[in-house]
């Protein structure tokens, strides 16, 4: 039997998923993220102990804390940049 020969799509690039969550974390202020930064720090302290002893539920939800905390830096510091450079 002949292999049938088909046409693949070229893939479309998707957008990225978190442009919206940094563009929300950019709408607030130094005082709001740094108060978001510290309840997301003390959720993936909390979520590393779980994993450790085995009763972690939802182990995704690392990476995505990890993600969001180190997107919140990154506003954090664009913004001590733009104030510094007045």
């Amino acid at each position: 039997m002949a292999k049938k020969e088909t046409k693949s799509k070229p893939k479309k690039k998707a957008a990225p998923k978190a442009a919206g969550k940094i563009d929300g974390f950019r709408g607030k202020s130094a005082d709001e993220l740094t108060t978001q930064l510290a309840a997301f720090r003390k959720e993936q302290f909390n979520l590393r102990f779980q994993r450790a002893n085995g009763q972690a539920e939802n182990t995704g939800r690392i990476r995505i804390l990890r993600r969001d905390i180190a997107r919140i830096e990154t506003v954090l510091t664009e913004q001590r940049r733009a104030a510094a450079k007045g």
